[in-house]
């Protein structure tokens, strides 16, 4: 990937970039926009901006993200990749998904994995947020999923959908396969989302 030269010191005095990136935030703010929380922070931090600044965002991502996750499921509505603000939103609940196994909340990870394969509007998404869930119940640490079960080099980052791994050692089907066990049992768990659709 080729570096794009950017003048960061330039950016930092530039009135309308700094205008705009103003209009950025005030909009995320006004809208409760997660696809603009995430403008705003890739630029912020490109910026280098204070981690105090780069925790605000990103606690009102994360925050705003859940909030609206509660509300789809009450109201039975899933996320569409091809919508910007659900795809960020979806994107946001994932990345939380990962920072908890990350840390070994192995029981956190799952929910969240679950919750999003219940509510991606996209099979091979789905299919890959299973695997995900079907690794924390199989006793996979995050190390182990990262090393033994996903391809790192088959990643398409020019992919609106790249941030979340999709790209595994085994074709899916085979894996949801070998995890046939946990599968059904994830499956079950999400038997009272399913339920309450009724």
């Amino acid at each position: 990937m080729q570096q794009q030269n950017i003048d960061i010191e330039a950016l930092k005095k530039d009135e309308n970039f700094l205008a705009n990136l103003k209009q950025i935030e005030d909009e995320m703010y006004s809208q409760k926009s997660i696809h603009k929380g995430y403008m705003l922070l890739g630029t912020k931090m490109a910026l280098g901006a204070s981690e105090d600044e780069i925790n605000d965002i990103f606690t009102f991502i994360v925050n705003t993200a859940f909030d609206v996750l509660a509300e789809n499921l009450t109201r039975h509505k899933g996320f569409s990749i091809t919508d910007p603000e659900e795809l960020a939103t979806a994107r946001a609940i994932y990345e939380h998904g990962i920072q908890r196994y990350s840390e070994n909340d192995k029981k956190g990870a799952k929910e969240i994995f679950l919750v999003l394969y219940h509510t991606i509007e996209d099979n091979d998404l789905k299919d890959a947020m299973m695997i995900h869930a079907c690794a924390v119940m199989a006793g996979h640490s995050f190390d182990d999923f990262i090393e033994k079960l996903v391809d790192k080099s088959s990643i398409d980052e020019s992919s609106p959908t790249a941030f979340f791994i999709q790209t595994f050692v085994q074709p899916t089907d085979i894996l949801l396969t070998m995890f046939a066990k946990q599968v059904k049992e994830g499956k079950k768990e999400l038997e009272v989302l399913e339920k309450s659709k009724d």
